[in-house]
């Protein structure tokens, strides 16, 4: 078969997994408000992991060890963390200038970011399957397996940003459709986009830490309860250990 359509098909059946939220439809204002900061946690170790263990040790092993691959790589990582706190700054002042308060910056940071990442995977999930068809199947599982948490971390944080739970969803949806996008931009500009990869990848992590070092991490940091803050951490935890198993199962 074509591999244009097992990409095609294998980024689409990633991107259906950001519906995994719909599962917060179906519990009640009172208990959703209560997961809401368990699920920013979530996200922001999930944000952490990616970029310590997924994106920043794919992106060496991309360029070598040179001195100056690494400046390259540090640059970008520093191009995107920079970019997203101006990014940010620029939200806010349109949300004063236009009296808009009902959503929070950091929704729309989450936003841009899993765009960016998601198109970043489907490069990745192109560039398996041109090699092989057992490298493309294993890589689409991968990637799917980290999606799940991440999704639901996603959804969390827009939620507890302002969005209402549908509204949620389908934007959280539109941005993962760009997974697709990134495939058929891999199988048609392989060697073009091979090189931009390398840069896309630290970049993607900057914005990563940005998000969850001063967004997400600020807002589970503040809560004045001791059991609140350990479950918490522990949640912060669980979303880097689970970008630590599926490291794993890539190796």
């Amino acid at each position: 078969m074509n591999p244009l359509l097992w990409i095609i098909g294998s980024t689409l059946f990633i991107s259906l997994l950001a519906w995994v939220g719909a599962l917060a439809l179906f519990l009640k204002e009172e208990m959703m408000n209560k997961v809401l900061l368990v699920l920013v946690a979530l996200s922001a170790g999930g944000l952490i992991g990616g970029a310590f263990l997924h994106l920043l040790p794919e992106a060496v092993s991309e360029i070598g060890a040179s001195s100056s691959a690494t400046f390259n790589l540090f640059s970008s990582v520093l191009i995107g963390f920079c970019l997203f706190f101006v990014l940010e700054q620029f939200i806010r002042w349109c949300h004063e200038h236009y009296n808009i308060h009902e959503k929070k910056p950091v929704s729309y940071l989450v936003l841009i970011s899993d765009l960016i990442h998601n198109f970043i995977d489907g490069l990745v999930v192109a560039g398996s399957f041109m090699v092989g068809f057992p490298l493309g199947v294993v890589t689409t599982f991968v990637i799917a397996l980290h999606e799940i948490p991440q999704e639901i971390g996603d959804f969390g944080v827009m939620v507890y940003g302002g969005f209402r739970k549908e509204r949620a969803l389908i934007w959280n949806y539109m941005s993962a459709i760009t997974i697709v996008f990134g495939g058929i931009a891999g199988y048609y500009l392989s060697a073009i986009v091979e090189g931009a990869a390398v840069f896309l990848l630290p970049f993607a992590a900057g914005n990563f830490i940005y998000i969850a070092a001063s967004d997400l991490i600020p807002e589970i940091k503040h809560v004045e309860d001791i059991k609140r803050n350990l479950v918490h951490f522990a949640t912060f935890m669980i979303g880097i250990l689970i970008m630590l198993a599926t490291k794993f199962v890539t190796e």
